[in-house]
């Protein structure tokens, strides 16, 4: 290894994503630091704050069937039984949907629960109200994906917060996916709900921490459930 790979080694690597506003930030940062040094220190630490915001960190994804990891870092704010969005024409009974909030120092690139292909990706516009409350789910600017498994279909919704203004998708409808792959981010403070198919048994508890594609949320081997989509 040179050193420069040892030196890059040392540090998480930083999202493309964030490129765009951290150089934004930068040049505010030293025109403010031109103008007024104090001003200028505040910007700095914002700076620093963006950085930290965009990070994507490599992660270690369990490998088991019908097992579901988290799709983002953060609290798990709710377990509830609800129906999946109505636009993803997904049945309309209740099922168990797993929320994770993301505050504004979490990792905020989201992975796939489960490996499988995506069937369906639908883009809804809403507000802007904050991800932690429950309504967010049915008001708020959304992006959704149904993923199809051999253990039945999982939806995975990304929701725009309060501050939150855009929402990115990484893959695209037919795509198959891996486990614990990036599928999109959103910045900043947000909300992932995981709807998931029937039968199946949530393994987490409404407080608890959550890390993208290792914390395994649920698992769908509960019970025999008809394959929607098989993986060869």
């Amino acid at each position: 290894m040179s050193v420069l790979d040892s030196i890059r080694s040392q540090f998480v690597p930083i999202h493309r994503e964030g490129y765009p506003l951290i150089g934004l930030f930068a040049l505010v940062t030293l025109v403010l630091f031109w103008l007024l040094k104090p001003l200028g220190v505040i910007a700095a630490a914002l700076t620093v704050w963006c950085i930290w915001f965009f990070r994507d960190p490599e992660r270690v994804t369990p490998l088991r069937e019908g097992i579901v990891v988290a799709p983002a870092d953060g609290r798990v704010c709710s377990i509830v039984k609800a129906a999946p969005p109505r636009e993803l024409g997904l049945p309309e009974s209740a099922v168990t949907r797993i929320s994770i909030f993301m505050n504004v120092f979490d990792c905020h690139v989201n992975r796939s629960p489960i490996g499988g292909r995506i069937e369906n990706i639908v883009y809804t516009p809403g507000a802007f109200i904050s991800a932690d409350l429950d309504k967010a789910s049915e008001s708020n600017e959304r992006n959704s994906f149904v993923i199809g498994t051999p253990h039945g279909r999982l939806a995975v919704v990304q929701i725009a917060g309060l501050v939150a203004r855009r929402i990115v998708c990484f893959t695209r409808q037919g795509a198959i996916v891996g486990a614990g792959e990036r599928i999109g981010m959103i910045r900043f403070g947000s909300r992932v709900d995981v709807y998931l198919p029937a039968g199946a048994q949530s393994l987490v508890g409404e407080g608890q921490t959550a890390i993208a594609g290792e914390t395994v949320i649920a698992d769908l081997r509960a019970e025999a459930i008809e394959p929607a989509f098989r993986v060869n």
